[in-house]
């Protein structure tokens, strides 16, 4: 059993594991946090789960303990550092998403699978307008008015199940579908 000479304590379990994170260990969880976070946005979850995935890969011998440790000694430097606030990776994440034309369905999925919490979903989602997302859908995939030619029945269900796909509900989608061109630009363009 090797001892961990700054503790005087066991850093080893009797299978070989790691039990205990070294200084070291724990300076590359904040080095590795400030990395990933200087690139991009993300959620307390996704900082967590990369750098457990990372820690794995990186220590051999590493006992399930130890990753927790690591992962959550990122968090809080994350947190310290003002890097990780779910409340607004939520608001960012659900605006772009709103922007790009996709559903407050699809963004609260979303934000769900990247592990943040319901009420700051809720919160995020307020400011998220369904039918304005849904007119910007129809304007990147060409549909309702924003079509080239006259729909026949196949084409009006295609957009219909498309729109649905992306978490409209019929009745939006199929108000959309069935939009004028002035309608749908007087929606897109922000009032003076």
């Amino acid at each position: 059993m090797m001892i961990d000479d700054a503790m005087g304590t066991p850093n080893m379990s009797e299978n070989g594991e790691r039990t205990q994170p070294t200084p070291r260990m724990l300076a590359w969880a904040r080095n590795s946090a400030a990395y990933r976070l200087a690139r991009r946005m993300m959620s307390r979850q996704e900082l967590m789960q990369a750098v457990s995935r990372k820690a794995r890969q990186k220590y051999e011998d590493i006992a399930p303990e130890v990753v927790e440790i690591l992962a959550n000694e990122a968090v809080r430097f994350g947190q310290t550092m003002g890097a990780i606030d779910d409340q607004a990776y939520a608001d960012v994440k659900s605006q772009s998403a709103a922007r790009n034309g996709k559903s407050r369905r699809a963004i609260a999925q979303t934000l769900a699978r990247k592990g943040i919490e319901k009420e700051l979903v809720t919160a995020a989602l307020e400011e998220v307008d369904d039918v304005l997302a849904a007119v910007r859908f129809a304007r990147k995939r060409g549909y309702g008015p924003f079509r080239r030619k006259e729909a026949d029945q196949r084409q009006l269900t295609r957009e219909l199940s498309s729109l649905a796909r992306n978490g409209f509900g019929f009745a939006l989608a199929q108000r959309v579908v069935e939009m004028d061109q002035q309608e749908a630009e007087d929606l897109l363009l922000p009032p003076l």
